[in-house]
């Protein structure tokens, strides 16, 4: 299987916990057996796309081929290709990243910020507080919920998939920018580009402190928590996770916060928000990795009511997926799209702002 979060094959990976449900993307650590199948003693050699299509329920061929593509099937604990020749007593594997789990995606109609949309895709602005795509804790009132009863009429919505379209995600209170393939060739083609790192994606986020490069990288491997299974953590060494890379330049200064922008390289989960609180600038009000609290600033009583105020402004954590490039899966045509900062991130900078000039007179 591929360790790259950002591709989210036909068998599609997921995160087993309904709070990991970034960004970009899954970023689990361990592999879960979803079937296996022990061929008999007199089997005959027969290519494994064709054995598996015999043997599982609801499974094209093609669908079986994309996932040995992906790494997804192995025979005797080895990644094998469609056109292996399955032999006696081969051990054969279909595995996932989540834990196997069952239950009916349920198309509901549910309002979602269409932005550009053609044969091919369509670019959603996602809202905060929506998760993405089913999974547990979270069966329903989602992004793909809703894009199901939307294009219910489409082919790749109706073939019983639990994530038909989705090539990348942004956490539950991330808003911004997303692409959903409407065609499975284009989901396919999507999720190569992502795969590539050829895809061009830009995040804002406003952070506590003042960086002292005002441009730079960050480093270093995530992987989830070795005493907190919920969050994400830093690993520098490289002992454990997977290595991650965050390009950030400071837009403003705001005294004792700052707005960043951030180009990321790799897309594994809470990526920014662990990268940064890794260097000791927590997103604004990120309460998973401590930016809920007062980090900078006086201990004046008056600036505490301040922060606070800021914080019912901005009830979530600081971080808008301002924009996404890609190449049109059909015509190749380079493709940009961008989004307005949302209207309580929008508020809280400019409260920032007020303060700061208010501060100095």
């Amino acid at each position: 299987m591929s360790d790259n979060p950002e591709l989210l094959n036909d068998f599609d990976n997921n995160d087993d916990l309904a709070e990991l449900d970034d960004i970009s993307s899954d970023d689990s650590n361990e592999l879960y057996e979803h079937h296996r199948i022990v061929a008999d003693n007199g089997q005959k050699a027969l290519r494994i796309d064709k054995f598996l299509v015999n043997k599982l329920e609801n499974a094209s061929r093609n669908k079986i081929q994309q996932a040995a593509d992906n790494g997804n099937i192995l025979v005797n604990d080895k990644a094998v290709k469609s056109n292996y020749k399955v032999k006696p007593n081969d051990v054969i594997s279909i595995v996932l990243s989540y834990p196997p789990h069952e239950f009916e995606l349920i198309p509901q109609n549910i309002p979602i910020d269409i932005v550009y949309e053609d044969e091919e895709f369509v670019i959603v602005n996602k809202k905060a507080g929506m998760v993405v795509h089913p999974g547990f804790g979270n069966y329903s009132g989602t992004l793909v919920n809703a894009l199901a009863y939307h294009f219910r009429d489409l082919p790749l919505f109706n073939t019983g998939e639990v994530r038909p379209g989705l090539v990348h995600r942004i956490d539950k209170n991330t808003t911004g920018i997303l692409v959903i393939a409407k065609t499975a060739d284009a989901k396919n083609n999507l999720s190569k580009q992502f795969f590539d790192r050829t895809t061009d994606r830009k995040y804002i986020a406003l952070v506590w402190g003042s960086l002292k490069e005002k441009e730079g990288t960050i480093t270093g491997n995530i992987g989830r928590s070795l005493k907190n299974r919920k969050i994400m953590q830093v690993f520098p060494d490289g002992d454990f996770g997977k290595p991650a890379v965050t390009h950030y330049k400071v837009l403003e200064e705001l005294s004792y916060v700052s707005l960043v922008e951030c180009k990321l390289e790799t897309g594994r989960t809470h990526q920014i928000r662990a990268h940064f609180k890794y260097i000791g600038h927590p997103l604004f009000n990120d309460e998973t990795y401590g930016g809920d609290q007062i980090l900078k600033g006086t201990t004046f009583t008056k600036y505490k009511q301040f922060v606070q105020n800021c914080f019912k402004i901005l009830p979530r954590h600081a971080l808008h997926a301002k924009s996404l490039a890609f190449s049109h899966p059909v015509s190749h045509e380079w493709m940009s799209f961008d989004s307005e900062l949302p209207e309580d991130m929008t508020l809280a900078i400019e409260k920032w702002r007020n303060y700061i000039v208010n501060r100095n007179d």
